[in-house]
């Protein structure tokens, strides 16, 4: 599932015709789902007005094939209710939601948030865990609480401990999907037994994402391999403060999206921008020729 990037026209305003390319390449690649509103989708510097826009504009560009599942980073918990139930209003098909913003919560009032937006919405829920950029950990034992609500159902995994695959497959089984979620980690999540993968350089190279998620599904390990290692290069470029600079830097060199972003960030410059660039160039030169993975 792409986190996908807002588009933005010169002049910043949403550029609705670039962001259609980009999903409808995304949809011809075979993710299975989109999910807005995210770090990379700028969300923090985007309107009301602008994310409800982008609910609907994917909606309609995706017409049912695919879920909608909408990013909440909220600072209060009825913040968070309210584009909860915003979004399913509007029709959106999920919703992944990270732990309160700008304020390090204790376990307790992680899992009340966490409970409190689930009672709030029919949508089924993926729990973002990341502590290392929010710091707050959801456990395993806070994820036995948690999943007394049905509609809790997934976490994208971003914990960087690769054995929490294992781990939360021994104490939760299928009860927890997992979601890899962090790029450079994203092959070793699916050997260990993750159902899927929240993806960054997806949105500049949907094919080689997809590409790897199923041929790892059908068993086809060193195939998927030599896509990943290739990819590893630009999967690095998700790492990193500036993965938005990154990531749209990539969409321009493979045709679907321009680079564009929304003050306080600003396009990469001088040697950082020559730095990131030669790894797109290089992973242009030698793209791989990735075999029928739609029909595996």
């Amino acid at each position: 599932m792409p986190a996908v990037t807002t588009k933005f026209t010169d002049d910043d305003q949403l550029d609705l015709v670039t962001f259609k390319k980009n999903i409808e390449a995304q949809l011809a690649a075979g993710v299975s789902g989109i999910i807005l509103g995210g770090t990379l989708g700028e969300a923090s510097t985007l309107t009301s007005d602008e994310k409800e826009t982008l609910i609907k504009e994917t909606l309609k560009i995706v017409d049912g094939k695919v879920p909608v599942v909408i990013n909440i980073a909220e600072q209060s918990t009825r913040e968070a209710i309210g584009v909860a139930r915003k979004a399913e209003q509007l029709g959106a098909n999920g919703l992944m939601i990270l732990p309160p913003m700008r304020y390090k919560a204790t376990d307790y009032e992680t899992v009340v948030y966490f409970k409190e937006i689930a009672k709030s919405t029919s949508l089924p829920i993926m729990i973002y865990n990341n502590p290392v950029d929010y710091k707050i950990e959801v456990t395993q034992d806070m994820f036995e609480e948690l999943l007394e609500l049905e509609n809790i159902q997934a976490v994208k995994e971003s914990t960087r401990d690769i054995t929490n695959v294992t781990r939360f497959k021994n104490r939760f089984g299928d009860r927890l999907k997992i979601l890899g979620g962090v790029d450079t980690l994203a092959l070793e999540s699916l050997a260990a037994g993750a159902d899927g993968w929240v993806a960054g350089l997806v949105d500049a190279y949907p094919a080689e994402t997809v590409a790897i998620y199923k041929l790892v599904k059908a068993g086809k390990l060193d195939e998927a391999i030599a896509i990943y290692r290739w990819f590893m290069p630009l999967l690095e470029l998700d790492i990193s403060p500036q993965l938005v600079q990154n990531i749209k830097l990539a969409e321009v060199a493979t045709g679907i999206g321009t680079e564009n972003v929304r003050a306080p960030r600003l396009p990469l410059q001088g040697a950082e921008r020559k730095r990131v660039l030669a790894i797109i160039d290089e992973a242009m030169k030698t793209r791989p020729e990735l075999p029928d993975y739609l029909n595996l």
